[in-house]
């Protein structure tokens, strides 16, 4: 769901994205986008048409009734761009808006294609001193060319280990892996959403997440207080418990940390952040382990449901959802000016 801002007349303008592309205005019911585990939302095609500015000095956003008219929606201030996955978080949807020169709130086309593909994501972090889980990447090529090989390579990292797409989120197809034989049925699920896959060893320790905020006036990013994923009965933080609410997992912010260990965990963050060159925003997902802090991922457009970290942190470190909100569109036009 994208969010066009009008600030002249106060106006937020709802625009869906459907399985198809096509852009359409959306009615401005949260209700309707509620998410409920026996039926998930999904955005359909009403027949109308969002007509984006056609750049340039043109900045008047317009849709395309189902009855062919057209209306003028207002000038189009700064895009929201609430999106998870491909074509969302990937910095495609990026590099539109920045094509047609319209400022949107969050990351931008590097970071955000830098963060979706995990391989690429380890190598930058790794190569900026961030610490990161030990892994082997493996496209569908090599598994069908060399499926003794590959498994070598899982073995060296040990057990137990996880499978995951390298470009796909929300722990969609997702496996850990707790004994060799386990591999194959892992990788199948993996490849099923992507031709690129990470085996990563499992790190033993606390699942901590921060929230990071891009600095403003020219100042440094800045981070929240830390929260943790705390599991009861679930393997890992996977799709129900992140956006269903199901039971075996709590999102706890803050987290019981020390002092020391709340500094390290932002301090790290944050870099995490600069070496990806993070823009807008991002979620910095660490595990807590006995020998320091690995860095998990970074989500460029983490959730904002009410069970979601990224607001819980920052509403625990004393900002309030609305205030949030307003943080990400006035960066994103104070980053225009």
């Amino acid at each position: 769901m994208l969010r066009a801002i009008d600030r002249d007349r106060y106006r937020v303008i709802p625009i869906g994205i459907t399985r198809d592309g096509v852009f359409v205005l959306e009615d401005d019911d949260p209700d309707k986008f509620a998410l409920d585990a026996d039926r998930l939302p999904e955005v359909v095609d009403n027949g109308t048409r969002v007509v984006w500015p056609e750049g340039g000095a043109d900045r008047v956003l317009r849709v395309r009734r189902a009855d062919g008219g057209v209306d003028e929606l207002g000038r189009l201030d700064v895009v929201l761009p609430i999106l998870h996955g491909l074509h969302g978080e990937d910095g495609t949807v990026q590099g539109f808006f920045d094509t047609l020169g319209i400022p949107y709130a969050g990351g931008g086309v590097l970071d955000s294609a830098l963060c979706m593909d995990k391989h690429f994501m380890k190598i930058v972090l790794a190569a900026a001193g961030v610490p990161v889980s030990p892994w082997v990447t493996v496209t569908r090529s090599r598994w069908e060319s060399d499926p003794e090989g590959v498994r070598a390579d899982a073995a060296a990292l040990g057990e137990p280990s996880f499978v995951k797409p390298a470009r796909a989120g929300s722990s969609v197809g997702v496996s850990k892996v707790h004994v060799a034989s386990e591999l194959d049925a892992a990788l199948a699920l993996a490849f099923a959403e992507d031709d690129k896959v990470l085996i990563e060893s499992a790190i033993v320790g606390r699942e901590v997440e921060v929230a990071v905020l891009e600095g403003r006036n020219g100042s440094g990013a800045r981070a929240s207080l830390p929260g943790e994923i705390v599991l009861t009965t679930r393997e890992f933080y996977d799709f129900e418990g992140k956006y269903l609410g199901g039971s075996g997992a709590d999102v706890v912010c803050p987290a019981d940390l020390t002092e020391a260990e709340i500094a390290a965990i932002q301090e790290l963050g944050i870099r995490a952040f600069d070496a990806v060159d993070g823009r807008g925003l991002a979620r910095v997902d660490f595990f807590l382990a006995a020998d320091g802090l690995y860095v998990n991922e970074l989500n460029t457009m983490p959730g904002f449901t009410p069970i979601s970290m990224f607001p819980k942190c920052w509403i625990a470190s004393g900002m309030t959802y609305p205030e949030l909100i307003t943080e990400l569109i006035d960066t994103a036009l104070e980053r225009a000016a």
